[in-house]
């Protein structure tokens, strides 16, 4: 019967699953223009006071349990500098559509398969969470609910206990089915029968069966999944501080750029040539990639400046550095002078 519904052809019980191309858009999204300048992208690279700096160090060291607090206490700052990097992400808001034929025991429920035509995949309503929300929803398609024999127990909704090949019984246990006891005395334990009731099927010779839960009957319909996900992508600048890139994924920056649409376009005009470059291939990658199985619904790309200041400090008249970045003023310490063997774990 499945196989005469427009878009559902060739799914089986436990089959599909896979995601499915969303129609082709009838309108075209327009050109965009040019973008207007931006003061803001121009700012100077924000700075730190020593005091803060060494409060941060001060507090990185007080949460690393093998750490001394000398170098905090006695260690001298020599220089500070402040230098910047610039974070682009891209969020795609983007919605997967899946069917798969599904049963379950019937009850009653309504069957309506046949009655008119079933919406397509995609053409079935589907309220989308808020923007950027990830949430699953399953939806039984309309038009698809119909009714069949149970196919484990041939419609039965019991089927034959294993345990006593569906006689009820079972040799005793105690006897052997001799009917007498090992003392030569009658067994009782069978009523000198030499079989005792089986204890699997309390004697009936079946079990209910678990898939139509002893109806006999399975509602067998499709079941259409939505799935909203936000696809993200980061791009990070390069700097010349020497602090490595990856410290940065867990830090807020200054936001400089926000801008959410449907269909965001490149950034154009950015100072920092490799960040309006990142803009353009993410934004390509994206739609390559998220068109073909799901249908996109919203994106949104953001430019922060990240602070990053290098602090240079001797110790015992060794030079040592570390760093203070980001909103937070997270601080790493790669070269840490004092710290014990128990910090190695």
């Amino acid at each position: 019967m499945f196989d005469s519904i427009p878009g559902y052809e060739g799914i089986a019980v436990g089959g599909g699953g896979a995601y499915l191309p969303p129609p082709m858009p009838s309108v075209l999204m327009p050109v965009p223009e040019q973008a207007s300048s931006h003061p803001e992208w121009h700012s100077n690279i924000p700075s730190i006071s020593e005091g803060r700096a060494r409060a941060a160090f001060e507090d990185y060291v007080s949460s690393k349990c093998c750490y001394s607090s000398a170098p905090v206490r006695d260690g001298v700052i020599t220089n500070m500098e402040s230098f910047n990097t610039y974070r682009y992400r891209l969020e795609t808001f983007t919605e997967y559509r899946s069917t798969k034929l599904c049963q379950e025991p019937y009850t009653g429920q309504r069957v309506d398969a046949g009655i008119q035509r079933a919406p397509g995949p995609w053409e079935i309503a589907a309220q989308p969470p808020s923007y950027f929300t990830e949430h699953k929803e399953n939806i039984r398609v309309p038009f698809t609910s119909s009714i069949k024999k149970c196919d484990p127990c041939g419609g039965l909704g019991k089927k034959p206990c294993s345990s006593c090949t569906a006689t009820g019984s079972k040799v005793c246990s105690e006897c052997n089915g001799s009917r007498q006891r090992p003392d030569n005395e009658s067994c009782n334990k069978c009523d000198y029968s030499g079989r005792e009731k089986c204890s699997s099927c309390s004697g009936s010779g079946f079990h209910k069966c678990d898939t139509c839960d002893g109806k006999g009957q399975l509602l067998v319909y499709i079941n259409l999944k939505v799935k909203w996900i936000t696809e993200r992508d980061d791009f990070v600048g390069q700097d010349s501080s020497g602090l490595r890139s990856e410290k940065l994924g867990k830090v807020s920056g200054k936001e400089l750029f926000r801008d959410a649409q449907i269909n965001v376009y490149p950034v154009l005009g950015f100072p920092d040539v490799s960040v309006a470059q990142a803009s353009e291939r993410l934004i390509r990658d994206h739609q390559v990639k998220y068109t073909k199985n799901s249908r996109i619904l919203q994106q949104r790309q953001i430019i922060e400046l990240i602070t990053i200041t290098r602090v240079k400090y001797t110790w015992k008249e060794m030079p040592y550095v570390y760093y203070v970045y980001g909103n937070e003023l997270r601080v790493n310490a790669d070269d840490y002078p004092a710290t014990c063997c128990c910090s190695v774990m």
